[in-house]
């Protein structure tokens, strides 16, 4: 709630302080006196727009303080820690400067701030309610928020609506839609690049590709390119070793003469004996082998195409896929491996579709029950608001509350639909938005029914109604003033009014009037007594002659305003 009001050289103001108190606080006085000087000041300390015009003439900067008290609980506590300013205080301080030249400067418990903050922080505090307001209960931006709040209000109406959950299916489902999109993204662009690939592995699935072929193929074909003239040379090579005279002749023969003196020589010739009997076996495996050798040089005449064929289809690929012959195994790998990981983005594809069309179905069932939700409330809503507006002289008004279903496109994580409230203040007229329908009286009145209705659902402890009381008066203003005392018994209202009948329903009375002097009009304020309240009251009554039969009347309405 409000706790303090200080103001300096606003407008008529030079200075002045008020403490106010819980209840309906009623601030009356003659027109011109500086009501409304004192909204325009708390809206300064609120954070609205500054006009250099309210800056008291002749002073070079004015100043406004309002200080606040709210539970822990309250959403002003977690603005102010959101801004990295300091929560541990028992009250919240809000201090607008204004200079003469139109700038001004913002502080929150004495610490510099942004206006934006302060406004911020004003609107979580403080609700004016007033014919040329456009916030709040007149803004439609704020009705679903509204209507969810009186939804969840009455526990014997249901558990209202789980906007958490229906907020985190909302984002859940579009991060699955997101998701789904991206991997689909991803699928097109691969699925472009299949057939490809698949050409690309049938190549390579042809060729087969070994490690290390290219070099072993090279080799190979060097050594056929070679082949006539070696088979020459293992030719030569064995007529050496087979001839007559070669050297499986020769050793044949050494041996024969060292088996037939072996005996006589006293084993003087056994070392030499072996070494020949080796050089014997050695010459036939050097024999053996040429043989081979011989063979494996047989004359082929496709050999080497063959060889060269191979070599140069793997050459041909390697230089397609800008790679090294000895790399073609590897690439045979990856286009296989990623073909592998093509099948697998269309099975992750279709399980994130499955999943996103869960995640949708998620949030239509919540949204569902939140609409069904919010369409109970409204229903509610509509009784509750239309009970109201019969006693304020409204009776041939109709408030009601409209759920318009969004198109896919347009859903959110609040839902499906949107809510705005509209009134018919005649029959047969059209339905409206009730800043364009209503007039400055009824809008009023409206604002009155609807906040006493909703009282229980704001986190705003405090209300302000300027000229709630325009154009009435009587038995309609004797029942604006006892509902603004009923909504007082649940929140700080603070009433201007030039209504008895509503002064006389307030728990604490404010007068405010303008004194004159030599040098200039001041505005003054007083808190009243209960002889100097009943005065005003019969002022009110009466005019500026105040007769016995108006201090009777002025008694007699405090005293109903008390039974």
């Amino acid at each position: 709630m409000l706790l303090g009001l200080t103001i300096r050289d606003v407008v008529l103001i030079d200075r002045l302080g008020l403490a106010f108190r819980p209840g309906l606080c009623v601030l009356t006085g003659e027109t011109g006196a500086g009501k409304s000087i004192l909204l325009d000041a708390l809206g300064l300390a609120l954070g609205r727009r500054a006009d250099a015009a309210l800056v008291r003439a002749g002073a070079r900067e004015a100043a406004v303080t309002a200080e606040f008290a709210v539970g822990r609980e309250h959403p002003a506590w977690s603005i102010l820690g959101a801004a990295g300013l300091d929560e541990s205080g028992e009250s919240i301080v809000l201090r607008r400067l204004l200079g003469a030249d139109g700038k001004s400067r913002a502080f929150v418990n004495d610490e510099p701030t942004s206006v934006g903050l302060l406004r911020e922080l004003g609107a979580s505090l403080v609700e004016i309610q007033g014919q040329f307001e456009q916030r709040g209960l007149l803004d439609p931006a704020n009705h679903r928020a509204i209507l969810d709040a009186f939804a969840g209000a009455d526990p014997a109406e249901g558990s209202g609506i789980d906007a958490t959950a229906l907020a985190a299916a909302w984002h859940g489902w579009r991060e699955a839609v997101r998701q789904e999109e991206s991997a689909a993204r991803r699928l097109a662009e691969s699925r472009e690049e299949e057939d490809l690939l698949r050409h690309y592995l049938a190549e390579l699935d042809e060729l087969s590709p070994q490690p290390d072929e290219e070099e072993r193929l090279a080799a190979r074909r060097a050594l056929l390119q070679n082949a006539e003239r070696l088979i020459e040379t293992v030719a030569a090579a064995i007529g050496e070793i087979d001839g007559e005279n070669g050297a499986q002749a020769g050793l044949a023969r050494v041996l024969r003469r060292l088996e037939r003196a072996r005996d006589r020589a006293q084993g003087l010739f056994d070392s030499a004996f072996a070494a020949a009997e080796r050089a014997a076996a050695e010459t036939a495996e050097a024999r053996a082998a040429l043989a081979a050798a011989a063979r494996s040089l047989a004359p082929d005449p496709r050999a080497l195409e063959r060889v060269e064929e191979r070599l140069f289809a793997m050459r041909a690929l390697a230089r397609k896929h800008q790679v090294a012959p000895a790399a073609l195994p590897r690439l045979h790998r990856q286009i296989a491996e990623r073909l592998k990981a093509i099948a697998g983005q269309g099975e992750r594809a279709a399980d994130l579709a499955r999943a996103s069309a869960t995640a949708r179905e998620r949030f239509v069932a919540l949204a569902g029950a939140a609409s069904r939700a919010r369409a109970q409330a409204a229903r509610r809503l509509d009784r509750a608001v239309a009970a109201e507006l019969e006693p304020l002289r409204l009776n041939r008004a109709r408030f009601r509350t409209v759920l318009t279903p969004l198109a896919e496109r347009d859903w959110g994580e609040h839902g499906v639909e949107r809510v705005h409230f509209e009134v018919m203040t005649n029959p047969g007229a059209p339905f409206g938005p009730l800043s364009r329908i209503a007039s400055g009286g009824e809008l009023s009145r409206f604002m009155l029914a609807l906040k006493l209705v909703l009282a229980g659902t704001s986190s705003v402890p405090t209300v302000i109604f300027d000229e709630v009381d325009s154009g009435i008066g009587g038995a309609v203003a004797a029942a604006v003033g006892e509902r603004l005392e009923r909504l007082g018994a649940r929140l700080q209202v603070l009433v201007v009014t030039h209504s008895p009948q509503v002064a006389a329903r307030g728990a604490y009375h404010w007068r405010v009037a303008k004194r004159l002097s030599a040098r200039a009009a001041v505005t003054r304020v007083e808190e009243l007594d209960e002889i100097a309240r009943q005065e005003e009251i019969a002022r009110m009554l009466s005019g500026n002659t105040v007769t016995a039969a108006a201090r009777a009347a002025a008694a007699s309405l405090i005293a109903a305003g008390r039974a």
